[in-house]
């Protein structure tokens, strides 16, 4: 199957929920900018981000790193039969590209592709954090995305330029092939309690330079 984009989405951060009245902090004021809209027509990736994406915490979210938040069509099918929302959909997940024909279990960290007159590389996958359970008002779903996989993952720019929803994704090299998005994602989580494996991980040059000290450095 030829991978293609099948939306973009950006959005800024804002002062979400309340906490008046309220005794579950599911239901507290939080920031972010987890909720985004589809964008028309051509939009520039710049080294840091998608036009008009900004990041609530730029401390863990944004940069070089990170400018591109990536996640799986395919995956929000399933999604919506197994939690019954009807309108989840692309966007989500709080991703900036909505890509079909990709997943976890088929990308891999390293790879480069073409979208449009942009060049980008995945350089980790996605740290899934408690803002999804939030998003959806569901406590579970972060549970269940570190459970199943289905976290999406990060690109890094190496060449900008305009891209658009419909155009199709090609890759053009796979340096380390058995460095899975999802083999990389359980690798790093049990950085602790399988060492030998996160240092294997740590040694892939395409990896975050960020995740990889933290390996090394034992956090």
């Amino acid at each position: 199957m030829t991978a293609r984009l099948v939306s973009i989405q950006v959005g800024r951060p804002r002062l979400l929920g309340s906490d008046v009245g309220l005794s579950q902090p599911i239901d507290h004021q939080w920031r972010s900018a987890i909720f985004k809209a589809p964008v028309e027509g051509p939009v520039m990736l710049s080294s840091t981000n998608v036009e008009g994406d900004r990041q609530a915490d730029p401390r863990v979210h944004g940069g070089a790193e990170m400018a591109v938040l990536c996640y799986s069509a395919d995956h929000y099918p399933r999604w919506r039969q197994e939690l019954g929302i009807a309108e989840m959909g692309p966007g989500g997940f709080g991703e900036n590209f909505t890509i079909s024909g990709q997943d976890e279990r088929s990308v891999c960290l390293g790879d480069v592709y073409e979208v449009g007159e942009a060049v980008v590389q995945i350089s980790q996958p996605r740290g899934p954090c408690y803002k999804i359970s939030y998003r959806w008002k569901r406590p579970d779903l972060l549970a269940r995305v570190e459970q199943n996989g289905r976290h999406g993952w990060y690109l890094r720019v190496l060449r900008e330029g305009l891209v658009e929803a419909g155009q199709p994704v090609t890759l053009t090299d796979r340096p380390h092939p058995e460095w899975t998005v999802r083999r990389a994602a359980d690798a790093y989580r049990r950085r602790r309690r399988d060492r030998a494996t996160a240092l294997e991980l740590a040694a892939c040059e395409s990896f975050s330079p960020k995740e990889r000290e933290r390996i090394l450095s034992g956090r």
